[in-house]
């Protein structure tokens, strides 16, 4: 991928090194908003529903058209800024961002608040992809990795804050808003991003000579959205052929988009990935192992947020704290895979690890049954917590070792917009599973016991298959790579 040209020198003295710091500030500030809009709609899931209506399917579409929009997007966005700066475009996502978030928190139906939650995906897929050219034209070369390590941190600070934050918004009712805050709260801190933006961030000149592959971002939309579609609402149509056939054509689909992106290489055109890659093990292997494991973070996520307040009748605020333990062990996770090193082992040890989790809650839900309570998955949640933590911290690495210079970026831009699918397909998948075992078991009071582990047995599934395709990539990562191709 072309990097714009970037019309400011690079920060060498301390007034400089300090305008670099606020860059940093400015683009976190908007990953911070995009990571926890894909958060908080798990908390705050049934308190909508309660207001709105709508049904199981529209609690799996708060998330999943927000994270599947955003994969869709991410194929373009980094491509908007080549074309027409990387600061212009980050500015003009922020900017539909924050309108989206006032839309959605006056929003009076579920198809109006799908809609927008799928504009807010959108605009945050043209926002997000900017940071990285931001922070690279902000600090010289020797400098710049230390500004890429404050990143990780700090998300994970917000994925540990995003669900608290969202219960203590909609438990304290402000306004009589309820769970309208946690968009609305989006608002001040859009305007205040793009003031500070307009100022700080640094102007870039746009490259006339990148393309875009408008028919490829439609195709591949298209057949991501077809499989989502299928997965959510098979269950209300009782999964007829057609239900099949949609999905079935989503997957179609996606092949053909690989296709054509190669035809497109070979004319000479612009592609959104490129080509080669679809040769590299490493990197389809990559795909897969993030669509399962991250499909079964955001999946499980919703499932226990679903299971505190549904079936213990917790608040949204106590739901938010019960679910914390994950949160923070995965920053434990983080840690220890620095100290155990960026390898293949790390992932399998953070895949037995999350099993271990998961296999403990299934096990507790199955001798508890009707008096579960939340103060026994405390434990095994945190213990699940660190190993995604483990498991994730080395992904984009290894699976980079595996492709060559010219490829990263675009493998880089194809992984991080396949998280997000995965991350859709697994709360439409793991939410179907739930929703579908607790209309067999109505009436039943271990009904939500049963419903919650026999999805965290398709999630563990899902993990077992992410490490059994985890085998095919790279032993270490992409600095001291011993590749296996």
């Amino acid at each position: 991928m072309t990097e714009s040209r970037v019309t400011v020198e690079a920060p060498t003295t301390p007034a400089r090194a300090l305008a670099g710091w606020a860059v940093v500030a400015v683009v976190l500030m908007g990953d911070l908003l995009d990571l926890l809009d894909s958060l908080v709609t798990t908390i705050a899931g049934p308190s909508i529903v309660r207001d709105l209506g709508g049904g199981d399917e529209f609690i799996q579409w708060l998330a999943a058209g927000y994270t599947l929009a955003m994969a869709a997007g991410l194929l373009i966005g980094a491509r908007l800024g080549d074309m027409f700066g990387r600061k212009r475009m980050f500015l003009v996502g922020i900017a539909g961002f924050t309108l989206a978030s006032l839309l959605a928190a006056t929003a009076a139906s579920p198809d109006m608040l799908i809609g927008v939650r799928i504009a807010q995906g959108l605009l945050g897929a043209m926002m997000v992809p900017q940071a990285l050219g931001l922070i690279k034209a902000s600090f010289p070369p020797d400098k710049v990795g230390v500004a890429f390590g404050l990143t990780g941190p700090v998300l994970a600070l917000g994925g540990v804050g995003g669900p608290i934050v969202a219960g203590w918004l909609v438990d304290a009712d402000y306004f009589g808003w309820g769970w309208r805050m946690i968009f609305a709260i989006n608002i001040p801190i859009g305007v205040a991003i793009i003031i500070a933006g307009a100022i700080i961030l640094p102007p870039s000149t746009p490259d006339r000579r990148v393309g875009l592959d408008i028919g490829g971002a439609l195709l591949a939309a298209l057949g991501m959205g077809a499989v989502v579609f299928g997965l959510v609402h098979g269950r209300e149509y009782s999964w007829p052929w057609w239900i099949i056939a949609i999905i079935g054509g989503g997957f179609l689909a996606l092949i053909v988009f690989a296709v054509t992106q190669a035809a497109r290489e070979r004319a000479g055109r612009s592609t959104l990935v490129t080509p080669s890659l679809f040769a590299k093990r490493a990197f389809l292997a990559g795909l897969g192992v993030g669509a399962l494991f991250f499909g079964a973070m955001l999946g499980s996520s919703l499932l226990f947020a679903l299971f505190f307040q549904l079936g213990l009748g917790m608040t949204p605020l106590q739901a938010g704290l019960a679910a914390a333990p994950q949160a923070v062990g995965m920053i434990v996770g983080f840690v220890l895979s620095q100290v155990l090193g960026l390898s293949r082992r790390t992932m399998f040890i953070g895949f037995a690890t999350v099993l271990a989790g998961f296999l403990t809650i299934i096990l507790l839900t199955a001798a508890l049954s009707g008096s579960l309570s939340a103060w026994p998955l405390l434990v095994p949640l945190g213990v699940v917590g660190i190993g995604m933590g483990m498991a994730i911290a080395p992904y984009f690495d290894i699976v980079l070792a595996g492709v060559d210079d010219q490829e990263v970026g675009s493998a880089s831009g194809s992984l991080t917009a396949v998280q997000q699918l995965g991350n859709a397909v697994g709360v439409a998948t793991l939410g179907t599973v739930y929703f579908t075992v607790l209309a067999h078991t109505v009436g039943d009071e271990a009904g939500y016991s049963h419903a919650l582990s026999t999805a965290l047995g398709w999630s563990a599934g899902f993990v077992v298959a992410a490490a059994l395709i985890t085998t095919l990539l790279p032993r270490k990562g992409r600095e001291n790579a011993e590749l296996q191709r």
